[in-house]
């Protein structure tokens, strides 16, 4: 007998949430996440609150943003993060219902 592991819930949600925790596992980018929740800031502002080179925060930066937890956008010469809240709360309600 197969299981389900939870009612209402697709196999594409499921793989969805477990590379959302692969993502936001690695400590780096968890505080970054947790930097953001203070404001949109340039990486030049977030790379000096972590013990990271710039391009190391870059990296991290662009994961997340791939993923679409976080967005950018240009002013002047410099790219402003932010935190993407639509896609940021969809995936930690989804993670919410697999871990009641």
């Amino acid at each position: 007998m197969k299981l389900k592991y939870c009612k209402n819930k697709t196999n594409s949600e499921l793989e969805q949430t477990t590379n959302f925790l692969k993502v936001i596992s690695e400590e780096n980018r968890l505080k970054i996440l947790c930097i953001l929740q203070k404001g949109e800031m340039c990486v030049c502002e977030i790379w000096q609150n972590l013990d990271l080179s710039q391009n190391l925060a870059s990296h991290h930066l662009k994961v997340l943003k791939d993923f679409g937890i976080i967005k950018s956008h240009k002013e002047g010469t410099k790219v402003i993060y932010g935190l993407n809240h639509k896609n940021f709360n969809e995936l930690k309600n989804s993670l919410l219902y697999f871990i009641k």
